[in-house]
Parts: C-alpha cells; structure tokens; sequence
C-alpha cells in the first residue's frame, strides 16, 4: 500500500505561511484548539508552540527562563515560515494562570477575564515592540471550544 501526504503536507518545510498558534499545554485543550485552526482553515497553514499558560507563560515573570525560548520559536518561524500574525489563545481554568499569579487571579468569571486580558496585552505589546510587521490575535477560549477575543 503506498503512503500518500495529506495535500496541506505537501508543502515545503520554508515558505509562506498564516501563522504561529500559541497554546497551552493543558490536555483538555489540545482537540478544541486544533478544532479552531480548521475553523479558521489553518490546518497546514500554522506553526505551533505550546507552552504552560500559552501567553502566560511568555510574560509571566513566574516562567521568566521560558521568555526568551518563545522568542527564539518565533523569529525561526518568522524566518523559516514567512509568517503574518500570531494567534494565542490562552484558555480558561488554567493551572498555569493559578501558578503565575495565584488563586484570585481566576476566582471568578470575570477576574479570571481581566487575568487573561493583562497577560495578553502584554503579550500583544511585547510582539508589537520585538516584531511589529506582525498582526497579533489574543483569544481566551472556553473548555468547550469557544473563543471570545480580548483584543
């Protein structure tokens, strides 16, 4: 039996490519996330980086040693892959946002909003100052896969 690629695999590993997807690494996560990148007909399209918290663990000063790891992941993909935009979605009852920034920082549903708002402007801000020919997309995502952008 021959193996054949999927058609969005066919393609060379450097070119141009839509994005980098920045997510977390929580498991209940993973299949709602890849639901996304097909909605917004990624599959094939994206690079992907998962980190604990996702942009959390970019700005957190609690994850400070991982900071520059991501940074690195996203001038290679810059590079390699042409990239437009990053798209990071953090999402909500995440561990890594207790760990950062303590219990109250998701106590409620509206707390837990303004967390992740803070640590995805920041994030936004930190990608406009390091690679501002980039569009940057901030999204919190709910556990049953739906996103609401904290722009």
């Amino acid at each position: 039996m021959a193996l054949t690629l999927h058609p969005s695999l066919v393609r060379a590993a450097s070119g141009d490519y839509q994005a980098m997807v920045l997510g977390c690494i929580d498991p209940r996560i993973q299949e709602p996330m890849r639901e996304y990148a097909v909605s917004r007909s990624l599959i094939g399209q994206y690079s992907q980086f998962t980190i604990a918290g996702a942009a959390i663990g970019v700005v957190a000063p609690a994850f400070a040693k991982w900071h520059e790891v991501f940074w690195d992941n996203l001038a290679a993909t810059i590079k390699l892959h042409k990239i437009k935009s990053v798209i990071a979605i953090d999402h909500r009852d995440c561990g890594a946002a207790k760990i950062a920034y303590g219990d109250a920082s998701i106590a409620t549903p509206e707390i837990e909003t303004d967390t992740h708002r803070k640590a995805l402007a920041e994030f936004r801000k930190a990608v406009g100052d390091l690679q501002p020919q980039l569009k940057v997309e901030t999204l919190l995502m709910a556990l049953d896969g739906s996103v609401v952008s904290l722009a």
